[in-house]
């Protein structure tokens, strides 16, 4: 399956989705092919016009992703999220719930932004980001569905095929389907994030998946003569060796108790940006008192000036389950087995409610550029007990049982049952 660029996902989203459900594991170029079934076929995605970006939707996008990170952070770890990953797999899912669930989604993913409204800008933020050679930008969506288990909405299906380009999957959810997602997201994110279930529960019936994939030069890449080594102090003060990375930079960050830089990217798109608490502040506590508001005008006060900058190189990845964190920021009611309502995304035996939403991240920074790599899953199943069956038979006392000819309905075998012992 290739890997879908910005332009190709909107192109796509415009004239029309083409997926295949394959029926061979190998495709014409040898590589291995997911045996799901396709659930777009009949489903023509329409033409979405794209809006300009406001200052409410940026707020808004702003403030989720610094409280987001809060709440996800590790106070000792590194840590690393994508917001928008996040933000755009919780939308495909806002787009299947109703009532206060929906409320709800609504004010934490988009401050209180009606779910049709934040479609609409995040669809245009997503076909507004560039990408090209040396600057790559894809995003990815897919949705799973447990054969038998779930009957979607086709209005459900067709809102995320229009403003999120999404895949859509019917699948037997055993170890060929893991098997499957884990090779949909390897391909997503270029090989950076090989695997991200071990196992499907026998309760889970829906899985709405998103990737982001980034992968961009710098405008100057380092020599070698550039990089040296240099000496890092940890969050315990412990002191490290690191390979660091000079360079003159020409946009200095200056805000309330930090300094920092922006680094461009080839193609001056997209930017590193690195801000330092200053000397004495706790990163956690400097964390706490940037919301997004003021983290768009550090970013945006940038001032040109020459900067003497050291960046140690990295590479590391970051998994972590953010159930905790979204009801922390009011998303309560989509986790709740009685109290969610995602109606709209179709039926299942029992009322269906957000199991867990999972995210992991992946990133390497060195000499020639940065790559990173996020998925977000958001998994769903029904509620243990719900409504949905017209008769119970509990076999708890002593019953009769027969083997019957089909075609007769003689009993070849009859008996009773008394005792299991």
């Amino acid at each position: 399956m290739k890997k879908l660029t910005f332009g190709f996902i909107f192109t796509m989203a415009i004239f029309g989705l083409v997926f295949l459900g394959c029926n061979s594991e190998i495709d014409t170029e040898g590589k291995e092919k997911i045996q799901a079934s396709d659930l777009m076929q009949g489903i023509n995605s329409q033409q979405v016009n794209a809006v300009a970006l406001n200052d409410k939707f940026r707020a808004a996008a702003a403030d989720f992703s610094l409280d987001l990170f809060r709440a996800a952070l590790s106070k000792t770890e590194n840590s690393l999220i994508s917001p928008t990953s996040v933000l755009l797999a919780l939308a495909m899912a806002a787009n299947g719930a109703d009532g206060d669930t929906l409320s709800q989604m609504e004010q934490v993913i988009g401050g209180g932004m009606p779910i049709a409204e934040l479609n609409d800008y995040l669809y245009s933020f997503v076909k507004g980001l560039a990408s090209r050679p040396k600057e790559l930008l894809s995003i990815s969506n897919s949705i799973w569905f447990r054969e038998n288990g779930f009957t979607p909405n086709i209005d459900f299906l067709q809102t995320n095929a229009d403003y999120f380009g999404a895949d859509a999957f019917a699948a037997p959810f055993d170890d060929q389907t893991v098997k499957d997602i884990n090779l949909w997201i390897n391909d997503a994110t270029d090989g950076l994030i090989e695997k991200m279930l071990d196992k499907i529960s026998a309760d889970e019936i829906l899985y709405l998946i998103n990737t982001v994939l980034f992968d961009a030069e710098w405008v100057q890449i380092y020599k070698e003569k550039d990089v040296r080594n240099g000496e890092f102090t940890s969050h315990d003060n412990q002191k490290q060796t690191a390979k660091f990375m000079h360079s003159a930079e020409n946009l200095f960050i200056q805000g309330d108790n930090a300094t920092g830089f922006l680094k461009p990217y080839h193609g001056n798109n997209y930017s590193f940006a690195a801000i330092l608490p200053d000397e004495g502040i706790d990163i956690n506590s400097y964390l706490d008192t940037l919301s997004g508001e003021a983290f768009l005008n550090l970013i945006g006060s940038a001032q040109p000036a020459r900067v003497k900058a050291a960046l140690p190189k990295f590479d590391y990845d970051y998994e972590v389950t953010m159930n905790d964190a979204l009801k922390g920021m009011g998303m309560q009611d989509a986790f709740d087995e009685n109290r969610a309502d995602l109606s709209l995304m179709g039926k299942a035996l029992g009322n269906i409610f957000i199991s867990y939403v999972k995210h992991k991240a992946a990133i390497t920074v060195d000499e020639r550029g940065t790559k990173a790599g996020a998925v977000t899953v958001v998994a769903f199943e029904p509620a243990s007990g719900a409504p949905g069956y017209d008769h119970t038979v509990i076999l708890d006392r002593p019953f009769i049982y027969a083997i019957i000819d089909k075609a007769s309905n003689l009993p070849i075998f009859i008996g009773t049952l008394n005792t299991v012992k």
